[in-house]
């Protein structure tokens, strides 16, 4: 049987939950939403969560909440799905890529500073792969500036930041719901703060520009007429996606710790083999190893690609390393200093499978495929 680079982790009691919501005749954004709301900005432990349809969306509200726009640059990795770079252009601003450190993978205000510029209104920092950006840092460096941080924690779920959840030290945050995150409701994403007029606004934008919120319309008991304030959007959850949200919720601490074990598994095995570097904690930090990423050495004499057709070949499945949006066809005339470092650690690493279904046995099969064809120097 084939090993899956991902599988969500979904059983029974989501199940029920999705089937309650959908007997009780509320599947649209309602009181399920506001619970999964509530809970979710308390186990960050952030005043506010608004619930939307995708991180993406998260993404593109937070900047307009932000009031980023035309003629604005954003600062984002190069190295991170191609969102995060989507998210300026849908407000009109112009991404500007900054390349990574290259144990973290994530912004640094080393990275940072080479492209700011007067017309910099926010940046976007990824937990790339679970492991925490040092935000703190970061807003020491963009907060004198008047620049805005959001952080992209979409798949940051569960891992910790100077000792408390990843996400609640920037001013707005953005997670994914999506099924390759630990904590998934199959679509969906939602953004956290503390500032109560940014929360106010993006529940607001989310829903069409609405005054009143159509849940909060029904709950009213008597004629309440709707305004619309500004333009907005159609971004908004539904009470299924929410019910599953709240089950996910209770179990992730369970799944962050026995992904850290896989992740300590993989790393023991792995220690023998010459030159291998794989993602772990940062000093600031806990990674929920939402991704186990593999990076070679430099003159290794097997291509990562050869590397992953050997384990192919043995029914397992891996991914290519995080992808680089300044190297896609959609951004390849946005201009861009240097990025020495993404485009190494795009093109020289790979993703190991990782999820609750994965045995010991799998990881030691898995390395052993790898180490066979690292030794052969040609596909195992």
């Amino acid at each position: 049987m084939t090993i899956h680079v991902m599988k969500p982790d979904l059983g029974s009691e989501e199940a029920e939950a999705a089937a309650a919501a959908v007997a009780s005749g509320w599947v649209a954004q309602g009181p399920r939403v506001a619970a999964f709301e509530e809970a979710f900005a308390a186990s960050i432990g952030v005043e506010h969560g608004v619930a939307v349809s995708s991180c993406t969306t998260a993404l593109h509200l937070a900047l307009v909440v932000a009031d980023v726009g035309p003629g604005d640059e954003v600062i984002v990795p190069s190295l991170s799905f191609i969102a995060t770079a989507n998210a300026a252009r849908y407000v009109g601003a112009t991404p500007v890529f900054a390349d990574v450190d290259p144990t973290t993978l994530n912004l640094t205000p080393e990275t940072i500073e080479p492209v700011l510029s007067e017309r910099t209104k926010a940046v976007i920092a990824v937990d790339q792969a679970g492991i925490p950006a040092d935000i703190d840092a970061i807003r020491a460096l963009c907060d004198p500036r008047g620049v805005t941080v959001v952080e992209d924690a979409a798949c940051a779920a569960g891992a910790t930041y100077n000792g408390a959840p990843a996400g609640r030290a920037a001013l707005l945050s953005a997670y994914s719901f999506h099924p390759r995150k630990l904590l998934t409701t199959g679509e969906g994403g939602m953004i956290v703060t503390n500032d109560d007029a940014l929360a106010v606004r993006a529940r607001r934008l989310r829903e069409h520009g609405m005054s009143v919120s159509a849940a909060d319309r029904h709950a009213s008991g008597g004629v309440v007429l709707e305004q619309y304030l500004e333009t907005g959007f159609n971004f908004r959850m539904t009470d299924i996606q929410a019910a599953v949200g709240l089950v996910q919720l209770k179990r992730l601490p369970a799944m962050v710790a026995a992904r850290r074990e896989q992740a300590a598994r993989y790393q023991a095995l792995l220690a023998d083999l010459p030159g291998i570097i794989t993602n772990a904690d940062p000093a600031h930090g806990t990674s929920n190893y939402q991704s186990f990423w593999v990076l070679l050495p430099e003159g290794c004499p097997v291509s990562r690609n050869d590397l992953m057709q050997a384990l192919v070949a043995e029914d397992i499945s891996p991914r290519r390393g995080i992808m680089a949006s300044h190297l896609e066809p959609a951004y390849a005339d946005e201009p861009h200093i240097p990025l020495p470092v993404t485009e190494r650690i795009t093109n020289d690493s790979l993703i190991l499978p990782l999820h609750h279904e994965v045995t010991p046995d799998d990881q030691e099969r898995i390395v052993s495929v790898l180490s066979s064809a690292l030794d052969a120097g040609v596909p195992g």
